[in-house]
């Protein structure tokens, strides 16, 4: 069994590939050509605190999936107080398995993986959904993500401004000179006018306002990935949505199940051409939970790389 680095990950993992193999396993998604049960989600304790049903130290999410050959399993930590140690607030662990056996073929450090199919899978939803001339990109939040973010929607739109929001002014500053934005003082100086809005942040409550956003503008809306917390409000939410799985975003995200947000389509109808595109001039909203099915396809991209050199 071998074990990848984040290195080893970063080098072999070709972001342009990744934007292809993902936009076909949306479609084989939504076709029901792909295994994928929805994620197990627990909370826990730190180290020396009383271990309770309602921990909220972190959570721990368990992901599972099987895209034609890549049979994986994906382990998360979610840990928001990790930024005062200057540790990454999600760490992650991917174990790609053999579906003929299920033996263990490799284990893959999985920081820089999902950053990397995160940011891609709001690049093929923006290459399918955003205006065509979008040049604008606002930047909610300033961790991995956000740097992602950057460099995957700069692969299918002519990016030429990128604005950059952070509670931390510092954070904000820092992410901006990484990727050649400009930080901003306030979360909506940063999104009126974007045409392009990613919400990248551990927020439980609304940091997006719907009043904010021009129109025909569109937000991938990648934080908030429990039933009760919130990226975006109301107002926001009542632009017409596309999600990554309308099952997980129905059951699984707080901006959908709060706001009562129907659901238009999922991204793999869209780009199959099962359910129209959405008009010219509309405003669009994609949920993304961040599938199971993208680490697949990213693990066995890696992978397959590492036996041809």
């Amino acid at each position: 069994m071998r074990f990848f680095s984040e290195a080893e990950v970063e080098a072999l993992l070709d972001p342009t590939t990744l934007l292809a193999a993902l936009e076909q396993a949306f479609i084989d998604l939504s076709a029901g050509h792909v295994i994928q049960p929805l994620r197990s989600v627990m909370g826990f304790a730190a180290e020396g605190q009383p271990v309770a049903a309602d921990a909220d130290h972190g959570l721990l999410f368990i992901k599972p999936a099987q895209v034609g050959n890549a049979l994986v399993t994906k382990l998360i930590t979610l840990v928001p107080s990790n930024v005062t140690r200057g540790v990454p607030s999600l760490l992650a662990t991917i174990v790609l398995m053999d579906p003929a056996s299920g033996k263990p073929v490799a284990i893959m450090e999985g920081a820089r993986l999902t950053a990397l199919r995160t940011a891609a899978a709001s690049a093929v939803a923006a290459n399918a959904l955003a205006p065509k001339a979008s040049h604008t990109l606002a930047i909610l939040g300033s961790g991995v993500l956000a740097r992602s973010h950057a460099l995957m929607l700069r692969l299918v739109r002519p990016i030429e401004a990128i604005k950059v929001w952070s509670p931390t002014r510092a954070n904000a500053q820092a992410c901006a000179a990484d990727i050649g934005g400009q930080a901003c003082n306030s979360a909506e100086e940063t999104v009126r006018g974007a045409d392009i809005v990613c919400t990248v942040t551990n927020a439980q409550t609304p940091v997006l306002l719907g009043r904010w956003l021009k129109p025909g503008a569109f937000v991938a809306a990648v934080g908030a990935p429990r039933p009760t917390w919130r990226e975006l409000d109301d107002e926001a939410m009542a632009n017409l949505v596309v999600a990554d799985q309308r099952e997980a975003a129905e059951k699984e995200s707080g901006d959908v199940i709060l706001s009562g947000a129907p659901i238009y389509a999922e991204i793999g109808e869209i780009l199959s051409g099962r359910i129209a595109r959405p008009q010219e001039g509309a405003t669009v909203i994609f949920k993304s939970l961040g599938l199971a099915i993208e680490d697949a396809v990213a693990a066995a991209l890696v992978f397959r790389a590492s036996q041809t050199q």
